[in-house]
């Protein structure tokens, strides 16, 4: 499968594409807005990062607790019910006078929520498409993120300089009801992937069975830190431009819609496995010169340059397929997923902590430091063959 017309022709692929990219507009449009609401109420660009990127430290205790639900749960009922639930969270979130207490409260259980809707989600993409059509497929599903975060960043900051963050909050929340909507009538019913009752126990078990194999404990690696030191480096992009923030995130989704366009469709497939490392390096490099606090012209054209490296998890998400049995796909990509965000989530905290000390521009360019470093460690084990299946 080489074709985005081959894709769409395949059953299921349309409603799933439909209730991700309905789910992301909503995540985008209210991250922008709480992160905006809570730095104006604090000024501080800690909480702010939180705000946006919070639910991601969320991801590690659902990554350890009940991941295993992925593969135990009819995906077309786990989707509608995870999309309901962010609906209900969102508009809560929204409510006048929530102290802060319970305002994070409530974006940690979106986070928890969210952990296993991630598994879920590519579980069942694994099984829509057949085994070549996997990084197609998610190369647009990322394309999709592109647009909609592209879309989601601008019209949240013109909804909340007209509606207020509050209302922008609402409609995000008719997002994700608008997304359970697509969910449960537009995908099929589907059995569960693996038998037994999800639990504590064998989520554990198969985190230990998945981590166990040193290549994938590589690339598990490799998914998670380099990229979520980067997305460390945006959760500062409120407080190092605060006039500017919707347009610094518009124009990084612009250039993952372009690493994703070039690696997931124009890409030969036998150059593909060998980009892991130069992609993470790309990834990472463009933002050292926020050391030099840019004009924003020169930022925009960083930020942009830099979001080309997320590809990098394209080709690195293939290779976990290939190294997983079919019925842990769930689990193996859901624990790729919560990882990541939980990752993404820590790096939010850790800038907005060296921000406070230093200034916004320099925990960029540190982070990002550290970035490179990570990733020339792990240059090993993120540009070679694949490896066969159930390894």
């Amino acid at each position: 499968m080489r074709t985005y017309r081959e894709l769409l022709r395949t059953p299921e692929f349309k409603p799933f594409f439909l209730t991700v990219s309905t789910q992301v507009a909503a995540a985008t449009v209210s991250g922008l807005a709480l992160s905006t609401q809570v730095y104006a109420a604090t000024g501080s660009p800690l909480l702010s990062a939180l705000s946006m990127f919070g639910p991601s430290l969320a991801q590690v205790v659902g990554a350890t607790t009940l991941m295993s639900a992925a593969d135990r749960l009819p995906p077309r009922a786990a989707m509608t019910g995870v999309a309901l639930l962010f609906c209900v969270g969102t508009a809560a979130l929204a409510i006048p006078g929530l102290p802060l207490a319970a305002l994070f409260a409530i974006i940690l259980g979106i986070g928890l929520v969210g952990s296993v809707g991630g598994g879920v989600r590519y579980g069942l993409l694994n099984e829509i498409l057949p085994q070549d059509g996997f990084l197609l497929g998610r190369s647009l599903i990322n394309m999709s993120v592109g647009v909609m975060q592209i879309c989601g960043f601008a019209a949240g900051g013109v909804l909340v300089s007209v509606l207020s963050p509050r209302g922008t909050l609402l409609i995000a929340a008719t997002l994700s009801l608008t997304a359970a909507g697509v969910a449960r009538f537009g995908l099929g019913e589907r059995a569960p992937r693996a038998v037994g009752r999800p639990s504590v126990a064998a989520t554990w078990l198969s985190n230990v069975h998945l981590l166990s194999s040193p290549p994938r404990r590589r690339l598990y690696l490799a998914l998670w830190v380099p990229n979520g030191l980067i997305v460390g480096c945006e959760s500062l992009f409120v407080p190092f431009a605060p006039e500017h923030a919707g347009t610094l995130f518009a124009f990084a989704a612009s250039g993952m819609l372009a690493g994703d366009v070039v690696v997931g469709r124009l890409v030969p497939a036998r150059w593909q496995g060998r980009l892991g490392s130069p992609l993470l390096l790309l990834l990472a490099v463009p933002y050292l010169i926020f050391a030099l606090d840019p004009p924003m012209p020169v930022a925009l054209v960083a930020v942009t340059v830099s979001a080309i490296g997320y590809a990098a998890s394209l080709v690195l998400q293939q290779r976990l397929v290939e190294l997983t049995p079919a019925e842990m796909s769930g689990h193996a990509l859901g624990l790729h997923s919560s990882g990541m965000l939980t990752m993404q989530g820590v790096a939010a905290a850790l800038a907005g902590v060296l921000a406070q000390s230093t200034s916004p521009e320099i925990a960029m360019s540190i982070m990002a430091a550290a970035s490179v470093m990570v990733t020339l460690a792990l240059a090993h084990g993120t540009s070679e063959p694949v490896y066969p299946r159930g390894l």
